[in-house]
């Protein structure tokens, strides 16, 4: 996996950035995840927690 950061805008002289993780296509498929749906995140001793919402 892999987290991005891209710049979303710029504004004056300031630069707003956004932020994702590339889930690898067997664990969508293995999580039965559709694209689209919602999900949940967390934080629990320090690790993200994805789930569907």
């Amino acid at each position: 996996m892999r987290l991005l950061k891209q710049v979303s805008r710029a504004y004056k002289e300031k630069s707003y950035h956004k932020h994702w993780i590339v889930i690898p296509n067997n664990l969508i498929k293995e999580l039965k995840w559709d694209e689209g749906i919602e999900l949940k995140a967390e934080v629990k001793n320090n690790k993200l927690i994805i789930e569907k919402d």
